[in-house]
């Protein structure tokens, strides 16, 4: 697995990946983390660009929302076991 890039945000960390003719985007926030796979057949030749075209302000709205679901839900599983 190959590191393209890194783009910067405030609310996460975001990579770029490259392997077996796949694009993985990967956000951190913490502990937790999200991966989204793309095929390189699936873009039109953008590479890095196309996929930071993809990451638009709608869909990060989406990401940063699930991570406060996925806490929610950690934390409610642990709290069960206590």
């Amino acid at each position: 697995m190959r590191i393209l890039a890194e783009l910067p945000h405030p609310e996460c960390k975001i990579t770029l990946f490259n392997m077996n003719q796949k694009y993985i985007v990967k956000f951190e926030q913490g502990q937790l983390e999200q991966s989204y796979k793309l095929s390189e057949l699936d873009l039109s030749g953008g590479g890095a660009n196309e996929i930071f075209q993809i990451i638009d302000e709608t869909f990060m709205t989406t990401v940063i929302e699930r991570f406060k679901t996925m806490r929610a839900d950690f934390s409610a599983a642990y709290q069960r076991q206590q």
